[in-house]
């Protein structure tokens, strides 16, 4: 998995504490394509996405924050 640096404070407000987050959100700040990114939700590297509606897929934004600071 790619280290994301904890020296860019751009990265930490990307992500909000609370709330959902989307792929390209997340893709900004973690930076894999968006298959690898899937093939890790599927892998159990990544969290599990909720759907928000029918066509809305989301992370929680605090379990991408603590896969940023793994």
């Amino acid at each position: 998995m790619p280290k994301v640096s904890k020296q860019n404070p751009k990265q930490a407000n990307e992500i909000p504490e609370m709330g959902f987050v989307r792929l390209p959100q997340i893709l900004r700040v973690y930076p894999v394509s968006r298959a690898t990114w899937w093939n890790m939700v599927k892998d159990g590297r990544a969290p599990r996405s909720v759907k928000l509606g029918p066509r809305t897929t989301a992370w929680r934004a605090s379990e991408i924050r603590e896969l940023l600071n793994q």
